[in-house]
């Protein structure tokens, strides 16, 4: 398995969580605990973490290589499409310290 994780800075770490979370559990299995700050994500081809802290959300997947680039994807594209307002950056590193896929929000209404 590989590993990326990404940093995502923003004041509304909880509450970006729990709406990726409840909208990608309508394709998979997810849960979001509210009193912890943290969420998993579970796919066919992988699995994501979920960590809310006071200035960011923190997020990890792990997949087969072959699929790592599709999981982060899914999980940047809609988190930037949530956060719109507020022009999020998904910038995935993976764990060989490579760089992975980026998803950037555009301030522009969806």
């Amino acid at each position: 398995m590989s590993r990326s994780e990404a940093r995502v800075a923003t004041d509304r770490p909880q509450r970006y969580a729990k709406q990726l979370a409840s909208h990608l559990g309508r394709r998979s299995e997810t849960s979001w605990d509210e009193e912890t700050g943290r969420g998993r994500l579970v796919f066919q081809d992988g699995t994501g973490t979920l960590t809310a802290t006071d200035c960011a959300l923190l997020l990890a997947a792990e997949a087969e290589p072959e699929f790592l680039d599709r999981l982060e994807d899914v999980v940047g594209r809609h988190l930037v499409r949530f956060g719109t307002k507020d022009e999020l950056v998904v910038e995935w590193r993976r764990d060989t310290g490579e760089p992975g896929t980026s998803q950037r929000g555009t301030g522009e209404s969806a």
